[in-house]
C-alpha cells in the first residue's frame, strides 16, 4: 500500500461504513456505553460483527474466561436494547493472548474479521473498531496479512506519547499483538487513554440526570456505573472514565477530536514506545471534547 493511499484510508469517513467492534465488554462498565453508542448510530455504521475481546484481572482469572464473560455481556446489552437481530453476528474470540508475534489464536472472531474483509477493498475498507486488548485484530492479520489492505483499525489502546509509559490495560495485555498491528503496514488510528481520552469522565448526579428513567438500555448503564463506582469510592466523590466512547464518536463527528499523523510507534515489552522516523504513517488522537462527546452520546443513548 503507498503512503497515498494509506493517508486516505486515514481521514475521518463521510459516508456510512460496515464496521466491526471488538470489545472485552465485561472487564469494565464502559464497553456497554460504546456497544450501544455504536448500535444507535444507524445512520454513521452498518455494523457487521461484535466480537469478544479476552482480557484478565479480578473479573476474570484468565483471557478465555474475561472473553467468554465478555461474550455473555454484548448479548445482555442486546437483549436490552431489543436488537436479537444481532445476535449471529456476535462471535467468540480469542482464549489466550497471542503466544508471540508470528503464530496466530484462531478464533471464531478472527475468521470472521478475516471472512468481511475479503469483501472490502480500498474504497470501502473494514472498519475494525477495538476497545480491548487486540488479540483477535493481530490474529486475523496473521491469518491473512493481505487484510492489511482491506481494513481500517481503530484502536483505544496504549497510553499518549508523552505519558511516562504504554502500561495501558489494553495494550499491556497483549503487547505482541500491538506489535503486530502496529507492524502491520495496514491503516491505524490510536485513541491513547492516560493524557487523551481519560478526559471523558463523568459522575452519577450527571449519569442519573441524562440517563437514569429514559430506557433500558440507558437505565443499565447509569446503574451498572453507579454500582461499581459506589462499590470502591462509597461516601467519597467519584468520578468515571467512560473512554470506550472516544472510539465511535471518531466517526460521528470530526470536531470532537484533534489529530495528528506520525510515524507508527514500537511498543516495546517493557511498556515504552520507541520511535523510528522511516515507519509507515499513521493517526493519534490528541484531544477529545468531553463535553461535545457526551451530549452527543447521552442524546443517542435516549433517543
Amino acid at each position: 500500500m503507498t503512503n497515498e493511499t494509506l493517508l486516505r484510508k486515514l481521514q475521518r469517513p463521510d459516508k456510512r461504513v460496515r464496521a466491526v467492534l471488538d470489545t472485552d465488554a465485561y472487564n469494565e462498565i464502559d464497553d456497554q456505553f460504546a456497544i450501544a453508542y455504536m448500535l444507535k448510530k444507524t445512520e454513521v455504521f452498518d455494523v457487521q460483527a461484535l466480537t469478544a475481546a479476552p482480557f484478565s484481572n479480578n473479573r476474570a482469572t484468565d483471557p478465555g474466561e474475561g472473553m467468554k464473560l465478555s461474550y455473555d455481556e454484548i448479548h445482555k446489552i442486546l437483549a436490552l436494547m431489543d436488537r436479537e437481530d444481532m445476535k449471529p453476528r456476535v462471535f467468540e474470540g480469542s482464549m489466550t493472548y497471542l503466544p508471540d508475534e508470528q503464530t496466530p489464536v484462531e478464533s471464531p472472531a478472527a475468521k470472521e474479521l478475516v471472512r468481511l474483509s475479503t469483501a472490502a477493498d480500498n474504497a470501502n475498507p473494514l472498519y475494525i473498531i477495538a476497545i480491548g486488548a487486540i488479540t483477535n485484530v493481530a490474529s486475523a492479520l496473521l491469518i491473512d496479512p493481505t487484510m492489511a489492505d482491506r481494513c481500517v483499525i481503530v484502536w483505544l489502546g496504549g497510553n499518549a506519547h508523552h505519558w511516562r509509559d504504554t502500561g495501558e490495560f489494553n495494550m499491556a495485555q497483549d503487547v505482541a499483538a500491538a506489535r503486530v498491528v502496529f507492524g502491520s503496514g495496514a491503516p491505524v488510528v490510536q485513541l491513547p487513554c492516560m493524557g487523551v481520552v481519560s478526559e471523558l469522565r463523568t459522575t452519577g448526579p450527571e449519569l442519573k440526570h441524562w440517563l437514569s428513567g429514559k430506557n433500558n438500555i440507558s437505565d443499565y448503564l447509569a446503574e451498572n456505573t453507579i454500582t461499581e463506582a459506589d462499590s470502591y469510592a462509597s461516601g467519597k466523590a467519584w468520578s468515571r472514565v467512560i473512554w470506550d466512547v472516544s472510539a465511535i464518536a471518531w466517526f460521528v463527528n470530526g470536531d470532537f477530536v484533534t489529530e495528528s499523523i506520525l510515524p507508527t510507534p514500537i511498543c516495546e515489552y517493557d511498556h515504552k514506545y520507541s520511535f523510528d522516523s522511516t515507519r509507515h504513517p499513521y493517526k493519534i488522537i490528541n484531544s477529545v471534547d468531553r463535553d461535545a462527546i457526551f451530549t452527543d452520546l447521552f442524546n443517542t443513548l435516549t433517543e
